[in-house]
Formats: structure tokens, C-alpha cells, sequence
């Protein structure tokens, strides 16, 4: 089964001890659960045997033209001046960086699949199944396992690899994805299989 591992919006903003989020309760918890390495890890054995990997990101124009109104989530990232593509805040994470070759997937809203490339991109490589890890898993793993799922992919998330703001959020949105993907960890995961 023909396989790519996408790695969710692990950019500075988000997950940097230097950024934004960094010294709050995401930020906890991505350094408490080690995520940054445990994320390295599994892109190092995703490449050792051979697995595509796409980075998704979500970012804006700087006067945020594609954010909507209507978004609590993303109105307070425009407040705030957060996701602004071309800066730091929007790159991934320097333990993770991407390599030539790797796809680049940038979105304007929760799921990794609305009006982005990623489609074109698994049509294009044949891909059946998605492993996907990344913060925030009551947001864009959520949203990447259901369309992912609705999609007819096999889904595969490496749960040590993801987090929420709090453990017990992380927990619920475990639970709440079991119906619709299979979970490992970096360690168990066997991206050849």
C-alpha cells in the first residue's frame, strides 16, 4: 500500500519554544511530550524507506485576503499577527525541516484537504494510505483523519507525535478519531508495511 507521512502544521508559530504558543499550554505540552523529536524520528524512518512526506502548513497573505470573518479561530490569529506566510512564524520547525523533493502544502483553513494541492498530490503518487501527525489534534489531525477517512484512505496517525493544549483535550480527541483511523507511535510504525 502506497504510503505518505504528513506531518501537521509544525511551524514556529505554533510549536517554536520561541514563538508564539511556545511558552503557553501548547507550548507545554509539545516540549512535555517530546513531540519535536518524536516527529524527527518519524520523518527519518519515513525517508529511510522511501515514504513521501508532506509538510502542511496554515498560513495568510499578510492582510489575511483568504481568512475568514467568520472564523473565531483564524479572526484571532489575524488580531494577534499569526501565520503570515513568508515570515518564521510560518516555517517549519528547524528540527523537521523539509528536503528537496518533500511537498509543501499550505492551507487557509482547518483541514489539510479544503482547497489546497494535497489531493492532486495523492492522486498524482498513487497514495492509499495517510499517516499524519502534528498539532493541534482537536483541530488539523481531526480534520485531516475525517476528510481523510471520507476520502477512502487508510488513515494512520502516530499519536505520540501529536498534542493539545491540554492532555485531557488530547485524550477526547483520541477517542474521538478511533472510529476512523488506526493509532501507533513513531517507534511501532512500520511505514513499509
Amino acid at each position: 500500500m502506497k504510503s505518505i507521512y504528513l506531518v501537521l502544521d509544525m511551524e514556529n508559530d505554533l510549536v517554536s519554544a520561541d514563538g508564539p504558543n511556545g511558552k503557553g499550554p501548547l507550548g507545554a505540552q509539545v516540549q512535555g511530550r517530546g513531540i519535536i523529536p518524536k516527529t524527527a524520528n518519524a520523518i527519518a524512518k519515513a525517508r529511510a524507506a522511501g515514504v513521501p512526506i508532506g509538510y502542511v502548513r496554515v498560513g495568510f497573505s499578510p492582510d489575511y485576503r483568504e481568512a475568514p470573518s467568520t472564523s473565531v479561530i483564524f479572526n484571532g490569529a489575524k488580531q494577534h499577527g499569526l501565520f503570515k506566510l513568508g515570515t518564521w512564524g510560518t516555517e517549519v520547525h528547524k528540527d523537521l525541516a523539509p528536503q528537496p523533493g518533500d511537498f509543501d502544502i499550505v492551507k487557509h483553513r482547518v483541514s489539510p484537504f479544503y482547497a489546497t494541492n494535497l489531493e492532486a498530490i495523492l492522486r498524482a503518487h498513487g497514495i492509499q494510505r495517510i499517516i499524519c501527525s502534528g498539532v493541534s489534534t482537536v483541530a488539523v489531525v481531526q480534520g485531516c483523519v475525517r476528510d481523510g477517512h471520507d476520502r477512502d484512505y487508510v488513515m494512520t496517525v502516530l499519536e505520540d507525535c501529536c498534542a493539545c493544549a491540554t492532555q485531557e483535550d488530547q485524550d477526547a480527541a483520541i477517542r474521538a478519531l478511533q472510529r476512523f483511523a488506526t493509532f501507533t507511535t513513531s517507534d511501532a510504525i512500520d511505514f513499509t508495511a
